[in-house]
C-alpha cells in the first residue's frame, strides 16, 4: 500500500481534471455552478491548508505515533485485511463525531467554518479545508491509536476518507436511490452545506450517511425547497488569512467583552451563534438573511485574467513545495509557505480591488524575479530554478507591466465614472 503522501500527490491532478470534466459537464446542462473569484478563493484555500499541514504534523500524526507506541491496548498487524476495513470504519466514525461537534461547538466550528464559507458548490469547495483543524481535531482520532491501529494504516484511511468526500461536493449528479440511504453522496453533502432552516447542521457522515441516520441528524434533500449554500455569518473576502481567522476574531472579541468570567469561557465552547446577552446588546449584528446577494466584487475581465495566470504559477510552485517539504530546512519551509500565503492573499486583494493590493502585488512579483537565487540551492527546486530562472523575471518583469496598466486603467474608469455622475447632477 502506498504512503498517504504518494496517493494525494497523485490525486492532485486529478482533482483538476474533474474539475474539468465538471466544468464542460455545467456547460453542456446549461449550468452556471462556478465563479472564478470563488474557485480560485477556494482551491487557495486548499493550497493553504496543505501549506500548512507541513508544519503541523506533530499534531496530525506525531501524538497518534506516541499514543500507539506507549498507551495501545492491542498490536494489530498491518497486513490483515480485517484490520485496513474495521479502521476505515471506525475513522469515519470518529470523523462523523469531529464533524458534527464542528458545526456544535464554538471552537470547532471556528476550524471548520471555512469548509462552509463559499456560496457556490462545486468539486473547487472540497478543496476548500481549514488550516486550523490539526490543532484540535486529534483529539477525536485517539480511540483508533488506543486501539492499537498501526500509523501506516491511520494515515491511509484518513485520506481515503478524505478522497471519497471530493466527489459528492457537486450539484450536477442527482439523487441516487438507495445508495442516498447508506452512504453519503452528493444529495446528502449538499443538504449539510445549506443554510436553509429545514437542512442546517445535518448529515456530518463522511463516507457512510449512516451515523446521522442512526444519530437522528439526517435530512433529505427536498425538491420543493432548493438549497442556499454558505455560512449565516457571510465571510465576504477573499482573504485566506482571514477566511481562517475570522471567527476565532469573533469568539475572542465577544469573550472579551462578555462581564462575566463564565461567559468569557462559553463563548468558545457554546454552539455557532451563542454570544452572551450583554454582548448581544451592546454590539448587535445583522439578521440573517437567506435572500442575501452572493459575493462578487466586480473586477474587470484583464484584472480577472491576470489573477488567473498568477494563480496557475502558485499552483505549480506549491505542488514544487508539498513534494519536496520533508527534504527542505526549516527555514527554506518558511520561506515557500510566506512567498506562497503572501500570493494568495495578494490574488484575493486584487480581485477584492483593495487599496494596497497593487503595492503587496509587486513586492510579490518583485520576490518571484529573485526565486530562482533564493532556492537554487533548495532539494527539488534545483531544476526548476535553472529551466524556469529567465522565466520568472520574464514573468514578474511582464506581470508589473500588466498590472500597472490594468491599474491605470481602473483609474481612468473610475475618474469617467465620476465625472458621469457629477454631470448627470449638474444636469438636473
Amino acid at each position: 500500500m502506498p504512503s498517504a503522501e504518494t496517493i494525494m500527490l497523485f490525486a492532485i491532478p486529478m482533482f483538476f481534471v474533474l474539475i474539468g470534466v465538471e466544468l464542460l459537464a455545467a456547460r453542456i446542462m446549461r449550468r452556471h455552478v462556478y465563479r472564478l473569484n470563488d474557485a480560485i478563493n477556494s482551491i487557495g484555500l486548499g493550497v493553504l491548508s496543505q501549506v500548512i499541514g507541513v508544519f503541523t504534523k506533530l499534531l496530525t500524526v506525531g501524538i497518534y505515533a506516541w499514543v500507539v507506541e506507549r498507551v495501545a491496548l492491542f498490536e494489530l498487524p498491518m497486513d490483515s485485511a480485517w484490520v485496513w476495513i474495521g479502521a476505515l470504519v471506525l475513522y469515519d466514525f470518529c470523523y462523523y463525531w469531529l464533524h458534527r461537534c464542528g458545526h456544535e461547538v464554538g471552537i470547532l466550528w471556528a476550524a471548520h467554518v471555512v469548509h462552509h464559507q463559499s456560496e457556490r458548490y462545486n468539486l473547487s469547495t472540497a478543496l476548500r479545508q481549514t488550516g486550523s483543524g490539526a490543532l484540535l481535531g486529534w483529539i477525536f482520532y485517539l480511540p483508533l491509536a488506543l486501539l492499537g491501529v498501526p500509523v501506516e494504516v491511520f494515515a491511509v484511511v484518513a485520506v481515503i476518507d478524505l478522497l471519497y468526500q471530493y466527489w459528492i461536493h457537486t450539484e450536477l449528479v442527482p439523487k441516487l436511490g438507495w445508495f442516498d440511504r447508506v452512504f453519503a453522496s452528493p444529495s446528502n453533502h449538499r443538504v449539510h452545506h445549506a443554510v436553509n432552516d429545514r437542512y442546517l447542521d445535518r448529515n456530518y457522515g463522511g463516507i457512510f450517511i449512516l451515523w446521522d441516520r442512526m444519530f437522528g441528524t439526517f435530512a433529505d434533500e427536498r425538491e420543493d425547497e432548493p438549497v442556499v449554500y454558505g455560512t449565516r455569518a457571510p465571510l465576504r473576502s477573499w482573504n485566506p488569512l482571514w477566511a481562517n481567522a475570522e471567527v476565532y476574531w469573533a469568539l475572542a472579541k465577544d469573550s472579551w467583552h462578555a462581564r462575566r468570567w463564565r461567559d468569557k469561557l462559553r463563548v468558545w465552547f457554546a454552539p455557532p451563534g451563542w454570544r452572551p446577552a450583554d454582548v448581544a446588546m451592546r454590539f448587535p449584528k445583522p439578521a440573517f438573511d437567506i435572500a442575501r446577494a452572493e459575493y462578487d466584487p466586480s473586477v474587470p475581465a484583464a484584472l480577472r485574467a491576470y489573477c488567473f495566470l498568477q494563480f496557475i504559477v502558485l499552483l505549480g510552485l506549491g505542488t514544487v513545495f508539498l513534494q519536496n517539504a520533508a527534504r527542505l530546512a526549516a527555514s527554506q519551509a518558511v520561506h515557500a509557505a510566506l512567498f506562497l500565503t503572501l500570493g494568495l492573499m495578494t490574488i484575493g486583494a486584487l480581485l477584492e480591488r483593495r487599496r494596497w493590493a497593487i503595492l503587496g502585488e509587486v513586492v510579490r512579483l518583485l520576490w518571484l524575479a529573485l526565486w530562482p537565487m533564493l532556492t537554487a540551492a533548495w532539494p527539488g527546486f534545483e531544476r526548476l530554478s535553472s529551466d524556469f530562472g529567465i522565466g520568472f523575471a520574464v514573468l514578474a518583469t511582464t506581470s508589473v507591466a500588466w498590472l500597472l496598466l490594468a491599474t491605470l486603467w481602473l483609474a481612468r474608469s473610475k475618474r469617467q465614472a465620476s465625472m458621469g455622475i457629477a454631470g448627470d447632477r449638474t444636469a438636473s
